[in-house]
């Protein structure tokens, strides 16, 4: 017999509610913390650009070009062609905030030019990731339009969770890019001591948002166990 009372009420629902309220408190506090230190001039007066383009040489790397790029907080690294890609908020803007940004994906060139293992790892399970992101679904309906076919219905949720493991390999690879940028910022003097620490609740904001991101996908995966993870329907 099916669970009836899926029909009407399906309390794993709370799960997904759950993580969604994860995700919006944890995207307002980034936006409002950015937009609080967006508006503090660094002393250095150094753009997102000029800083990026000065802790890069200090760590030895003058192969990777910083370029702007269109959107609100859509910086990021991109190894594939070793390009830093600031956001019109950061590039051109000399605020504690958009350095401190620029610093945190300059940790990310860090990482690459030193062969960190887990942004490695990262990069080797963004195609992996994405295939079972998308075909995760597919696989777990047809499953359930072919009779319930437990197989496929299981196959959908083990690629499922390789998105989930994209996710949380995510964290460390995030976490390390902002400690490098505070102590990159602190030793070089782009940042002053204050400023230093107003970067950090820049960057540990931006953070929270991973974990809210990671927390959210193994919520879903705990979902689609409870729901379709073996259980007897006869």
């Amino acid at each position: 017999m099916y669970y009836g009372y899926r029909y009407l009420f399906d309390p794993t629902y709370f799960l997904i509610i759950i993580g969604v309220v994860l995700s919006l408190l944890a995207s307002a506090k980034v936006k409002s913390t950015f937009a609080k230190y967006s508006k503090v001039r660094s002393l250095s007066g150094l753009t997102g650009a000029q800083a990026a383009e000065k802790i890069l040489y200090s760590a030895g790397i003058y192969d990777v070009s910083v370029r702007p790029i269109s959107g609100n907080l859509t910086d990021h690294y991109d190894p594939r062609d070793k390009t830093l890609k600031l956001s019109e908020t950061v590039y051109n803007n000399s605020s504690v905030a958009a350095v401190g940004v620029a610093a945190h994906e300059c940790g990310h060139a860090i990482q690459d030019n030193t062969g960190y293992v887990p942004l490695r790892i990262r990069g080797a399970l963004v195609p992996i990731a994405n295939f079972g992101a998308t075909i995760s679904w597919p696989m777990i309906i047809l499953g359930i339009i072919l009779g319930w076919s437990q197989s496929l219905i299981n196959i959908g949720i083990i690629l499922f969770s390789l998105a989930v493991l994209f996710q949380l390999v995510t964290l460390p690879v995030e976490f390390n890019a902002s400690r490098r940028a505070v102590q990159i910022v602190d030793e070089t003097g782009i940042l002053s001591t204050q400023e230093v620490k107003q970067t950090r609740q820049v960057l540990s904001a931006a953070a929270l948002t991973y974990v809210a991101g990671a927390a959210a996908s193994i919520l879903q995966l705990v979902r689609l166990v409870i729901l379709f993870g073996g259980r007897n329907r006869d």
